[in-house]
C-alpha cells in the first residue's frame, strides 16, 4: 500500500494540510521545469503518470473507502502536465496554465463535472485531463499571441 499511496499522492504532496490539489499541480509545474520540451518526452510522461494515476488511486480510493480522496493528487499532476504540454518554459504561461488548471479542476464546469462521476480511477483521473485540456487549448492561444 505504501508504494501505490506514495504515487498517488505524487510524492507525499497530496498529504500537506492544506489545498493539496495546489500542491499536486505545483509539484507538476516544478517537474516540468526540468524536462526538455518534446513531444516523446511530454508525451511519455503524461502516459505513465497516467496510468500510475489510474491504478493507485483506484487502489487508495478503495482502501480508503472515499471515492476520490482528497490526498490522491496524481490527477492534479496529469492534468497539470497536460495544461504544460510542449509549452516553452515561460515563467508566464506556466503561471497563466497554473492558474487555469486549478480553476477549471475546482469548479468542473460544462461536462468535466460528470465525468467525475464515473468509477473508480477513471473518475479520478479524467476530470483533470479534461481541464487540462481546456486549459491547454486556452494557454497555447495566448503563447501564438506572445
Amino acid at each position: 500500500m505504501t508504494l501505490w499511496r506514495f504515487a498517488a499522492t505524487f510524492f507525499y504532496l497530496g498529504k500537506l494540510p492544506i489545498a493539496p490539489g495546489t500542491w499536486g499541480s505545483l509539484g507538476a509545474l516544478i517537474l516540468w521545469l526540468f524536462l526538455p520540451v518534446t513531444t516523446s518526452v511530454h508525451l511519455s510522461v503524461i502516459l505513465i503518470l497516467f496510468l500510475l494515476g489510474l491504478f493507485s488511486s483506484n487502489i487508495v480510493a478503495k482502501y480508503m473507502q472515499v471515492h476520490d480522496p482528497s490526498e490522491v493528487v496524481i490527477d492534479e499532476a496529469v492534468g497539470m502536465g497536460i495544461s504544460l504540454f510542449m509549452l516553452p518554459h515561460n515563467f508566464g504561461l506556466y503561471l497563466i496554465a497554473f492558474i487555469l488548471f486549478r480553476f477549471f479542476d475546482i469548479l468542473k464546469p460544462s461536462f468535466i463535472y460528470q465525468v467525475q462521476n464515473l468509477p473508480g480511477g477513471w473518475g479520478i483521473m479524467l476530470d483533470d485531463v479534461l481541464a487540462g485540456l481546456f486549459t491547454l487549448v486556452i494557454v497555447s492561444g495566448i503563447s501564438t499571441l506572445l
